[in-house]
């Protein structure tokens, strides 16, 4: 029996990269732990496994009783606060705790003090044999937590595919390969969509956590890096770096906004993500359960840019406050319902994808603001930027206390000239 747990040691060392040393130690524990149960045990005693036999022997340590008080009185003293009594909070019953024992490490240091005798049962080879099998089915068991641990917790926003196990009001189980599951919890979950026992989905890794159970992976539905990874996973040019996804506005399952960017010379950024004939965007828009896409070129001028996130409503102007990072927005009549959406979804979107702040006006209701406002000079303080613009309509900032004039520097450089207008 001893030859086959040191092979069996040195097996599971080499296939499963845990030390031979640990797992041998772990042995001297749990065989400790086993003679401990026994009928008439010895209070001091460890077990000895002969790295290279295997064979084991129970050693007792027979303190003087000088020595053995010095030692009870060390533990008891670094047991402080341990030791204290405690109600159990279900059953209401005083718990009195057991007396600190002496650290079988801390006896190795006497070892010139103390006697040592052999003490191994005749059946202990049995025992031995039991738990040593169980030892080491628990150490493969953690090993391969640990193992699974080291190979997900790099890998969070990766998209990965699975299988859905089972779902229910609080989570849905989701078998990424055999014996390796992950979790999408409701609150990653997106809103409508069903998730069916054997149905293949897929999602971004969202958490890796470890837990005595091993490994915990959250997955996400929501997250907006699923959709820059399913892009990445049917759009080639993305893949291969020459069309950047600089931002993504979502909500879930309704609509997604993202902004993309042309890294080389005859690549057009929308072109690649629609595909021929729509069929690119069309796998993603199939994977996101049918949740709308509108993909928008970026560009690092914001009225331009602030315009084409309005898609797909038409712009007639868009007036920048580069201090606040506030657009107002000017839309034909017809098109002002399109640009707000639904419920103001796309306004949202766009203000979510350009990081700024977006007014939308049709141009009607700016005409009829514009006309009620008036240049009056009056105006000395508070009201509407007296600065007109090179369009010959005024600013619609307001104008900084104390100045006719918002904070523009364009327009405050406006207060040492003779004329309101702008570049003049």
């Amino acid at each position: 029996m001893s030859a086959e747990i040191v092979e069996a040691v040195k097996t599971l060392g080499r296939e499963k990269g845990i030390s031979e040393e640990k797992l041998m130690g772990a042995l001297e524990d749990a065989l400790l732990s086993a003679y401990k149960k026994q009928p008439g045990a010895a209070r001091y005693a460890r077990v000895r496994m002969d790295r290279d036999s295997g064979d084991f022997i129970v050693e007792e340590f027979l303190l003087p009783e000088e020595l053995e008080d010095q030692l009870l009185d060390e533990a008891e003293e670094q047991a402080t606060g341990a030791l204290e009594r405690r109600v159990d909070p279900e059953t209401g019953e005083v718990i009195i705790p057991e007396a600190p024992d002496i650290d079988p490490g801390r006896l190795s240091d006497f070892e010139d003090q103390i006697e040592i005798r052999d003490v191994t049962p005749h059946d202990f080879g049995r025992i031995a044999a039991q738990t040593a099998k169980q030892v080491i089915l628990q150490r493969i068991r953690e090993a391969e937590r640990d193992m699974m641990f080291e190979e997900y917790r790099d890998r969070v926003g990766e998209l990965i595919t699975g299988i859905v196990q089972q779902s229910d009001s609080r989570y849905t189980l989701v078998q990424l390969r055999e014996r390796v599951e992950a979790l999408l919890p409701k609150s990653e979950q997106v809103d409508g969509e069903r998730y069916d026992h054997s149905q293949r989905i897929k999602a971004v890794i969202k958490e890796v956590s470890s837990s005595t159970r091993g490994p915990s992976i959250i997955v996400s539905r929501r997250d907006p890096e699923l959709i820059k990874k399913l892009f990445e996973l049917e759009v080639p040019e993305i893949a291969d770096g020459l069309v950047e996804i600089t931002g993504v506005a979502r909500e879930p399952g309704y609509r997604s906004k993202i902004a993309v960017v042309s890294h080389a010379d005859g690549v057009d950024p929308v072109g690649a993500c629609v595909g021929p004939r729509g069929s690119r965007v069309r796998m993603v828009v199939s994977e996101l359960r049918g949740e709308k896409i509108d993909i928008i070129p970026y560009n690092e001028e914001p009225a331009r840019f602030v315009a084409k996130a309005l898609s797909p409503a038409r712009v007639r102007e868009v007036l920048v406050d580069d201090t606040n990072k506030q657009a107002t927005v000017i839309v034909p009549d017809d098109q002002l319902s399109l640009a707000i959406g639904r419920e103001g979804q796309n306004a949202r979107l766009a203000a979510r994808l350009t990081g700024w702040r977006v007014d939308i006006r049709s141009e009607t209701e700016f005409a009829k603001e514009e006309q009620d406002s008036g240049y009056g000079e009056e105006e000395e303080t508070g009201g509407r930027c007296a600065a007109i613009l090179g369009n010959g309509r005024r600013c619609p900032n307001a104008a900084l206390p104390g100045s006719r004039y918002c904070g523009l520097d364009a327009h405050q450089a406006l207060a040492n000239k003779d004329t309101d207008r702008v570049g003049a």
